[in-house]
This record gives C-alpha cells, structure tokens and sequence, in this order.
C-alpha cells in the first residue's frame, strides 16, 4: 500500500494528473483537514500545481487571505501545505456559529448575512453557486484540486441540497475517498455503516478507504482490511499512523487538558485560557501550548478556575454573551484575585472588548441589540460595527523592539483615554505607524486586536518576559508548523498508494 509520491505525477510513466479529488470522513475530526495538507505537500512536492478547496466550512478558527477576506484556518494551512498564499476561493462558504442555531454566512471571505438553520438551509442553492463558481475558478488555474468535505455525508437528514459532501461531490463528478478514524473505534462499522447511507451513485463514486490514526500491530489489523475490501469491493489505500506532537492548526477543537512539561512547576509560567462557548481563533495559543518553559490549560465551562501567572481572555464570536458567560461562571472575582496579586491579563480581539469599560451592539450585530458593562479595568468602550475589519498587520511592542505579526478579524471599533497607552505600533507605510490595543497604568493588563502576538519568536519572548518568566525563550512556531507539515507529508508519501489513490485524476 506504498508509492513515491514521484510515481503521480511522472509524465512519461503514469500520465499527468488533472481533476478534483475529495476526501470525506465519516466523522467530524476524522482527519479530513491533516489528511488534504499532507497529500497537497507531498504533490507540491512533484512539482504538481495542487490547490485546496473546501466548498463549506463551519468553525471560528479563520484566516485572513491574501485578497482581503476570510477563510478557515484549516484552508490556510493547506495553502502553506501547497506552497501558495491562502485565497477566498479556497473557502468560498464560511459559517461562524453566533448561537447553537446561527451563524454569520460569509461568501467568498466576506460577510453577507446571519441566518439560523432553517434559513440557511433554504439559502444553499446561492451558497452553491459561489462553491461552483470558486471550483471552476481553482480548475482553470491548477493541476489538481484536493477537496475536503464537512462533517460525514452520512447525516442523510442534510442531503437535500448538500453543498458540503456528496451533493459537491455529484455536481463536479469527482471520485472520493473516504476517511475514517480508528482511534475512536468501530472503525469498520463507521466504514460500512457509511456507505449504506449512500445513494447508489454515490456509493459507486467512493474508490476507496484511508484508516487514520492507527496505534498497535498492523498485522492484527489486516485480517480485517481484507474483509472490509472483500464487503465493500473498495480498495483500502492504506493506514497512517498516530502522529504525535503535530503543530497544525485546529479548525475547532480545544483540549483541555495540557500533558505534562519538563521542569520543576516554579520553572514554568502558568497560563490560563477560558474556554468560551463561541471562542474564536484559539490558535492565538499554539505557539504557548507548544512553548517548553509554558504550562497552558484551557479552563472549561464548570471548571475551577486555578493559580496562574497569565490570564489570556481570547477572541470570540459573540462577545457580550460571553462575556454573560464569564461572569456567570465566576471569572470576574477570579481576575479580581489574580490582579490584586500580582497576576497578568491580556485581552485578545474580543477579549480585549472585555477589558473596557462597555460594549455597544445597536444594531445587533453579535445577538440582542444593547449595551454591556465591560471589566472596566481599561478606559475605553466599544460599539460593533456592521463591517469587518480584515488585514494582516506587522509591527512592533510598544516598549520594546519585539517584531509582532499577525490579522485583524474583529467587528468592534474601541475609542477612549486608555488607547493613549497602545500595546502595538502597527506599519502604516512610508515609516508611519499606528497605535492598536492598550496597557494599564499599572502595567498588568494588556489588550490587543492582533491575532497571533505570540506567533514570532521576539514577541513570544518579551511577553512572557513581561509576564514574569524569567530567562523566556521564544518559540519558532512557523518553523515548527513546517516541520510537522513535512512530517505528515513523508507519512502519506510512505503509508497511502498514492498511485491507486490518484488513478481516476492520471491522463
């Protein structure tokens, strides 16, 4: 079940390759986002003109692309996988839940409406056309496109009108291979029971099957991948193994629980995050999570909240409902008792909203129309605005020479006396700069629009310095993304039979 990744695309051997593969998965996370970023290095390898696409995403972690819109992170990170800058084209539907039965719609990276469920369901035939329209779009410009689905194209309660799965996947005629996770277990009925759930034509469509996430014996395994090819008449293009210590970004998922470092507890700073219930671009936290001298713990909903040096209040797609959360769940006398003794507190996007002293939504951009008493403890206030702001930014602390670089994602507009002490000093151009964010008085909170301030090694460093690490290093965390990317990439290339896998593409 091996192939050089060479053997795709040798002209005089295989025949080039040109169309669209999917990969679908039978469950949410079952690898569907690592699985497109692995095989779009291992053919940008060859020298393919590879691109990624997801036709519809739903999650809260986005990026801002190189023509000024928004995508899902995960896309931005297939795009580093195949070498290109990420593009609105590559996401053209991105849903970012408001509530457990709403979300803001954005097409082609732009915000267009807010719709629950029902609506949206009715509103997919013009969600399709932008997802045909970007698809034709990538077809022209590149060899291949590697498409991730959302979700399982089992949920038959959402066939009607799919633009996600297999009703994508019916509309251009491209083959799909099926992802399933065994860690989880009953991997074969996932398989199986996956493909009942299909249309014939649908079925017929499916050429074959990838295991992720296998620990163990692989000759234990064999015996059931020859009766699963034997039931299903699907080929198994192989099983990849549990990777562990990936630095990839998540679209969703937060774990929270943090394994254990090296080093004497009092060696390490102790940072917490509260997990909100629609937190935003938790992947501000990667390069903490991964940082050698940093024990990070996402704090969850009826959690004590404990001890901690740092207390970082992340972004968030609805800020007054959860900044509602917080409170409710005790967090205002907690950050009370950390600042009065000496802890720190930074504020990101809509955590830096948090930290005003209140936040306006007039025209109910993020929930109900009204106003909410902020935290307080820095002088300015907030009102939401119906456009968003949408940029990447590179600058400076203010204070010190550390480089910050990152993106603006953010609704709120801030004004008051507090942003007269700035965090950053965003470039402008032509040697000018701008102020962005706030720091107190008495130097214990800080807050910021830019997602990413920890993302380069000098910034990373003079925070954690500030937040009192002493001897703080900074951590390469791009370097450790490409590193991983390559890693899962030399997986695929030894694991997967990439040669049957891209058969219905070779001409």
């Amino acid at each position: 079940m091996q192939c050089d990744a060479s053997e795709t695309t040798d002209d005089g051997d295989t025949g080039a390759l040109r169309g669209t593969l999917m990969v679908q998965g039978t469950t949410s996370d079952a690898g569907k986002s690592t699985i497109v970023a692995g095989l779009c290095r291992v053919l940008a390898r060859a020298g393919t003109r590879v691109v990624p696409f997801k036709p519809q995403n739903m999650a809260l972690n986005s990026a801002v692309t190189a023509d000024g819109g928004e995508i899902g992170r995960a896309q931005a990170l297939q795009a580093l996988a195949a070498g290109l800058a990420p593009h609105t084209d590559m996401n053209p539907v991105l849903l970012k839940p408001s509530s457990d039965t709403g979300a803001q719609i954005i097409i082609h990276g732009q915000a267009r409406l807010d719709l629950d469920a029902r609506a949206y369901h009715a509103y997919k035939p013009e969600a399709m056309k932008a997802v045909l329209a970007s698809h034709a779009r990538l077809t022209q410009a590149y060899d291949v496109v590697v498409v991730e689905g959302a979700g399982s194209p089992a949920e038959i309660n959402l066939r009607d009108r799919d633009i996600a799965n297999m009703g994508f996947a019916e509309r251009v005629d491209c083959p799909v291979v099926l992802v399933a996770d065994i860690d989880r277990g009953g991997v074969f009925a996932h398989l199986v029971g996956t493909l009942d759930c299909l249309s014939d034509s649908e079925r017929a469509r499916v050429t074959g099957f990838i295991i992720n996430r296998f620990r163990g014996d692989i000759g234990l395994l064999e015996p059931g991948l020859d009766w699963l090819e034997a039931r299903t008449g699907k080929s198994v293009f192989g099983v990849l193994p549990y990777l562990h210590g990936l630095h990839l970004d998540a679209e969703d998922a937060i774990i929270c629980t943090q394994s254990a470092k090296q080093g004497a507890p009092d060696t390490l700073l102790r940072v917490i995050v509260p997990v909100l219930p629609r937190i935003s671009n938790h992947t501000d936290f990667d390069a903490l999570r991964a940082h050698p001298q940093v024990d990070l713990r996402f704090i969850g909903p009826g959690m004590p909240v404990p001890p901690a040096d740092l207390v970082i209040l992340p972004g968030s797609k609805s800020v007054r409902a959860d900044l509602d959360f917080l409170r409710a769940n005790g967090w205002e006398p907690a950050l009370r008792r950390h600042l009065r003794y000496g802890g720190k507190v930074i504020g990101i996007c809509g955590g830096m909203q948090m930290l005003g002293r209140q936040i306006h939504d007039p025209a109910g951009h993020e929930g109900l129309a009204g106003s909410s008493a902020g935290f307080g403890w820095l002088d300015y206030e907030t009102t939401l605005a119906p456009h968003k702001q949408l940029r990447h930014v590179s600058g400076r602390l203010s204070g010190a020479q550390a480089a910050v670089s990152g993106y603006e994602i953010h609704m709120g507009v801030s004004r008051g006396a507090g942003l007269d002490r700035p965090a950053l000093w965003l470039d402008e151009g032509d040697g000018k700069a701008r102020p962005d964010g706030a720091c107190s008085e008495d130097g214990q909170v800080l807050a910021t629009y830019v997602h990413g301030l920890f993302d380069e090694p000098a910034a990373c460093q003079a925070l954690l310095r500030w937040a009192g690490l002493d001897g703080a290093q900074g951590i390469d965390l791009a370097a450790l993304r490409e590193a991983s990317i390559e890693r899962l990439a030399d997986s695929v290339a030894s694991h997967l039979d990439l040669h049957a896998m891209f058969a219905p593409l070779r001409r």
